[in-house]
């Protein structure tokens, strides 16, 4: 079981490398093919993502440069010591660990991201399809797929969130209860507005409007998340139904201030609003705080509760790697297991042909 690794991530190069090296979806497919034609390949699996691109293989031998000159020609590149020295290579126990620690999401960038462990069910899928796995790294990928699922299920390591729209939302709740039977208005359509709304759809939010100074790019996003765009000129009546109001607009200036406020506070003096402003330069003006009624949160208010989740998730660590050297236990004997079965089932066919 010569297993081998060779990758590049964003703890060992700059983005300006690893993009030199990011295979694109036809990419694989291709790749995988000039794998499968070298027959010191006997089986490959290939993870490309933003932050990392991992070539995961069983060889012939543990020599990974067959690897690194394939996947070289691929992408058009010279090897160089320059760019050699961003790669690493692993072999054997070390290509197990590190696949598990991948997968557990205790390699990544974010800690505990859940996104990885969807690619690497899509990348050991796609070796499948091109029928370059093998039994090794077909029991290894189910194992590290198990062992990923476990770490989130039997600890924190994926408690709470990392971005500042998650934050944005929790602080919400924070303030004003469960968010259920709440109305909340997002002012900006771009990444953290979208970010913003997948939150609260999480949250169980039922309305939700979308407002932006261009109408048309609201509109788009809230036919994709399936909430109500409303033009920027009904902002008051719409503040007035609100009781969350999520501001992430690219605006380089105040869109609500404290007169607008006060008018839409006067119109419903029982109703709490949470104003989140997570822009910079800000949206809302700071004077708002000011208004009865009214909780301003502004982006960095914000960076003590993403602090706090991140925190949980380092307390986790520890816990995650018992259980990943738990499943690196399991995995070796269930492959000798493996291997077993097979000489037994050769045997009986020799001794049947004999006979």
């Amino acid at each position: 079981m010569p297993l081998v690794l060779i990758g590049v991530n964003h703890k060992t190069c700059p983005l300006e490398i690893r993009e030199k090296f990011f295979l694109q979806p036809t990419e694989k497919e291709l790749l995988l093919a000039e794998f499968k034609n070298d027959p010191r390949v006997l089986a490959a699996i290939i993870l490309s993502t933003c932050n990392r691109t991992e070539i995961y293989a069983d060889l012939l031998d543990l020599d990974a440069s067959i690897i690194l000159k394939l996947v070289l020609t691929f992408k058009g590149l010279a090897q160089s010591p320059d760019l050699e020295h961003f790669l690493y290579v692993r072999h054997e126990k070390d290509v197990v660990a590190h696949f598990f620690s991948v997968v557990a999401g205790l390699d990544s960038m974010i800690l505990g991201e859940k996104q990885i462990l969807g690619q690497v069910k899509t990348a050991v899928s796609l070796s499948q399809e091109r029928q370059i796995l093998n039994r090794t790294l077909n029991i290894l990928s189910n194992f590290a797929i198990e062992t990923g699922k476990k770490v989130r299920r039997d600890t924190l390591i994926d408690c709470g969130g990392s971005s500042v729209s998650w934050a944005a939302v929790a602080k919400a709740q924070e303030i004003l209860g469960s968010l259920e039977d709440k109305t909340v208005l997002v002012l900006g359509s771009g990444k953290m507005g979208s970010l913003a709304i997948q939150q609260l759809k999480n949250k169980g939010v039922k309305k939700i409007f979308v407002m932006n100074r261009t109408h048309e790019k609201a509109e788009t996003l809230a036919d994709e998340c399936g909430a109500q765009a409303v033009p920027f000129w009904q902002i008051r009546d719409i503040l007035e139904q609100s009781d969350v109001c999520i501001c992430s607009t690219g605006a380089p200036h105040y869109l609500v201030d404290k007169d607008l406020i006060e008018q839409v506070m006067a119109a419903r003096p029982a109703r709490r609003l949470a104003a989140i402003d997570i822009a910079v330069p800000r949206n809302i003006d700071p004077l708002v705080a000011e208004v009865a009624g009214v909780k301003l949160v502004a982006v960095d208010d914000l960076a003590q509760t993403v602090q706090d989740s991140m925190n949980k998730r380092h307390t986790a660590v520890e816990q995650a790697e018992k259980i990943i050297n738990l499943k690196m236990h399991e995995f070796y004997r269930a492959l000798d297991k493996a291997a077993m079965y097979e000489l037994m089932k050769e045997s009986g066919v020799s001794k049947g042909a004999c006979a």
